[in-house]
C-alpha cells in the first residue's frame, strides 16, 4: 500500500469519531449477598448441641449478643463455653427448645441432628421474625457464615457459598497476613473521630480527602496507636487543601493489573470519574472504587477513536464540577500518550493537574521477554520513537541514522500500520539486514505473543502470523539473545491465564 492510500484508508476510518460513553453498568452477578448484622445487646437463640454449635454460640457472643442456648444433652464443650467469652452473655437452658423461647430473637441458629426437629425450628424462628442459619444444612438458612478476619472493629467476611471451605480458610489466612492487627486501633479511632470529621467538614469531598489522608497513615504506621494530635494534624491538613476538582494523569501500565504502581491504586481509589481508553486491561478498572463513573474515551491506534479536543473538554468540565478525574492511559502518560495536550488544557481553564507515571509499554513488554535493552556488550544507548505521524502514515522527519546506528535499542510504539515500511527504509538508510528484530503483541497480558525476526524478514514473519492486539516493535544487537533461543519457534504465545 503506498504513502498516498495509506494515509486516506487513515482519513476514512477517522471520519466517524467515537464519543464518550459511560461502561460500568453495575457489578458482576454475585453468589451471595454479603452483608453484616449488628447484633450488640440483641438476643439471640442457638438450639442443639451438633459438633458446630459450640463455636455458633462463640460468634454470637463475640458480636455482643446475649445467647440463650437450648439443649437437652449439651456437649462438654458447649457446657465450657460461658466460661471462654469476652463479649455478650451465654445462658445454658438444659432443655428442648419451644416456640415461646424464640420470641424476640434477632437471630437463631439450629444446631439438632435431627432434620425434622431443624425443620420446626426454622419455621418457628421466621414466624418469630428472626434471622435463621441452620448448622451443616444450607438449604434451611437464611444467611451462612463465611470465613472471618477479626481486626475488629475491621471485620472482613469471606465466602465460597460452601463450593470450597478449604480454600476460603486459606483465603482468609492470606488476609490475615496483610493486615497488621494494629489496623484495629485505627480503625477505632475511625469510629471515634467520625462525628468530629462530619461537623467540622460539610462537604462529602473534604470528608473523603481526611479519611483518604487517615487511611495512608493507617497503611504507614498500622502498629501505632493514634492519637488526638494525629486528628488535629489530619483536621489541618484537610482544611489547608484547595476546594475543587482535579484532574491525575495516571499510567496504567502495559497490561499486567499487578503492575500498578501503589501511587496509581489510591489516585484510582479516590477518582470521582474515570476517563479511560480501550488500550487499558479491564481488570484494573476492578482497583476503581465502586461509585466511581467509568467513561470510555476511546483512543485506539487506526481505529475509531474519540477526539483528543472532546476529551480536553469533557476533562475539564468534569473537574471545574468538583470532580476528581482520573485519566486513565495504558503504559507511561508520558511516552506517546498526548499527555502534553491534556496537561496544556487543565493549565488554560486552572484546573490542578498531577501525574502518576506508569510502567511503559517498553519496559513491561522487555520484562516479560527477559530481555535488557540496554546491554552493555551490545547497546549504549535506547530510543523510543512513535510508528506514525498525525496522518497515521510513516513520519517523514525520523532520524534514519540513529535507527541503523548499531549500538542503540530501538522500541517503535504503534508501529503496525507502517512496520513494513520502517524497517524497508531503515534498511536502505543503513540499518544491517540481519539486525536482530522483534513485535510483542499484548505484553504483560494472558495472550502474549511474540514474532522475531530480522530487520529484513520480520515484516513478512509479522504480516504471515495474523495476531491482534497492542504492539511494540523492537531493532538492536542486544535483542539477539532472546531471538536466538527462539530460532526454532519464531512466533511464541504464552498460555492463557488460569
Amino acid at each position: 500500500m503506498g504513502m498516498g492510500s495509506q494515509v486516506e484508508s487513515y482519513k476514512k476510518t477517522m471520519s466517524t469519531p467515537r464519543q464518550p460513553r459511560e461502561t460500568r453498568a453495575g457489578l458482576e452477578p454475585l453468589a451471595v449477598l454479603p452483608v453484616f448484622v449488628p447484633l450488640q445487646d440483641k438476643r439471640a437463640v442457638l438450639a442443639g448441641s451438633n459438633g458446630g454449635a459450640p463455636w455458633k454460640v462463640k460468634l454470637l457472643a463475640a458480636a455482643g449478643a446475649r445467647v440463650d442456648v437450648y439443649a437437652e444433652a449439651p456437649s462438654e464443650e458447649l457446657r465450657g463455653v460461658p466460661s471462654e467469652i469476652a463479649a455478650g452473655s451465654v445462658t445454658l437452658h438444659e432443655r428442648r427448645w419451644t416456640p415461646e423461647d424464640l420470641q424476640g430473637a434477632a437471630f437463631a441458629i439450629g444446631a439438632m441432628e435431627d432434620e425434622e426437629d431443624c425443620i420446626a425450628f426454622v419455621a418457628a424462628a421466621r414466624a418469630a421474625g428472626a434471622i435463621v442459619n441452620a448448622v451443616d444444612r444450607p438449604h434451611l438458612c437464611d444467611v451462612k457464615f463465611g470465613a472471618i478476619v477479626n481486626r475488629s472493629p475491621l471485620v472482613v467476611g469471606i465466602s465460597t457459598e460452601g463450593a470450597a471451605p478449604v480454600f476460603g480458610q486459606t483465603v482468609r489466612a492470606r488476609i490475615e497476613a496483610m493486615l497488621p492487627r494494629g489496623f484495629k486501633h485505627w480503625v477505632a479511632a475511625a469510629r471515634d473521630w467520625r462525628e468530629a470529621v462530619t461537623s467540622r467538614f460539610h462537604g462529602f469531598s473534604e470528608r473523603r480527602g481526611f479519611w483518604e489522608r487517615f487511611t495512608d497513615r493507617a497503611f504507614a504506621e498500622p502498629d501505632r496507636t493514634p492519637t488526638e494530635a494525629d486528628l488535629a494534624d489530619l483536621l489541618g491538613q484537610t482544611e489547608a487543601l484547595p476546594l475543587g476538582g482535579a484532574v491525575t494523569l495516571v499510567g496504567a501500565g502495559p497490561g499486567d493489573a499487578e503492575l500498578l504502581t501503589l501511587k496509581a491504586l489510591r489516585a484510582l481509589r479516590n477518582a470521582d470519574v474515570i476517563l479511560y481508553d480501550d488500550l487499558v486491561a479491564p481488570e484494573i478498572l476492578d482497583y476503581a472504587r465502586r461509585e466511581a463513573r467509568t467513561m470510555l474515551v476511546g483512543k485506539t491506534g487506526h481505529g475509531p477513536s474519540c477526539r483528543q479536543d472532546d476529551i480536553n473538554a469533557l476533562m475539564v468540565s468534569l473537574a471545574k464540577s468538583g470532580k476528581q478525574v482520573v485519566r486513565l492511559k495504558s503504559g507511561d502518560p508520558l511516552v506517546f500518550g498526548r499527555a502534553g495536550e491534556e496537561i496544556e488544557a487543565c493549565e488554560a481553564a486552572g484546573i490542578p493537574c498531577t501525574i502518576v507515571p506508569g510502567v511503559s509499554a517498553a519496559q513491561g513488554a522487555a520484562a516479560a521477554l527477559g530481555v535488557s535493552l540496554t546491554h552493555r556488550d551490545a547497546a549504549r544507548r535506547l530510543q523510543f520513537v512513535t510508528g506514525h505521524d498525525r496522518r497515521g502514515a510513516l513520519p517523514e522527519d525520523l532520524n534514519w541514522g540513529a535507527l541503523a546506528d548499531r549500538s542503540v535499542t530501538t522500541v517503535v510504539y504503534m508501529p503496525k500500520r507502517t512496520l513494513r515500511a520502517l524497517l524497508e527504509r531503515a534498511v536502505a538508510e543503513g540499518l544491517a539486514p540481519e539486525t536482530p528484530a522483534l513485535v510483542v503483541f499484548n505484553a504483560t497480558r494472558a495472550k502474549q505473543a511474540t514474532v522475531a525476526g530480522t530487520a529484513a524478514d520480520l515484516a513478512g514473519r509479522i504480516e504471515a502470523s495474523d495476531l491482534e492486539g497492542p504492539a511494540l516493535l523492537m531493532v538492536g544487537e542486544a535483542l539477539r539473545r532472546h531471538n536466538a533461543r527462539g530460532a526454532d519457534a519464531p512466533v511464541e504465545i504464552r498460555a492463557e491465564a488460569s
